[in-house]
């Protein structure tokens, strides 16, 4: 049997038993469960940068923007509180969109 020892979707388990698979699994503590939760992000960041066509890219993204919004629930933040941070720090620094990217800045 083999094992896997990482986060999976809610689903997962009911999918695997509609198949007839024996499996096992356990809820994860809270401080446990914020780390698997960075581990999969990390993961999912990963396999978006390994997509070479846009649907998969985009299948990535939805991955990743569900475990952000399993982070805030840990956090105790909603969705719109981070949308609000995420304008805040666009007004002062600006967002991604010209695609600047830095060579250097000359030392003082």
């Amino acid at each position: 049997m083999p094992t896997y020892n990482k986060l999976v979707r809610d689903l997962i388990p009911q999918i695997i038993e509609e198949t007839g698979k024996e499996y096992s699994t356990r809820v994860l503590a809270p401080k446990e469960y914020l780390l698997e939760l960075k581990l999969k992000m990390t993961e999912e960041a990963l396999e978006f940068n390994e997509a070479e066509v846009q649907k998969d890219a985009v299948e990535e993204l939805a991955d990743i923007l569900e475990l952000v919004h399993a982070s805030l629930a840990v956090y105790g933040v909603s969705y719109e509180e981070l949308e609000q941070i995420r304008l805040s720090k666009k007004e002062k620094r600006g967002g991604f969109s010209d695609g600047i990217y830095l060579i250097e800045v000359e030392d003082e």
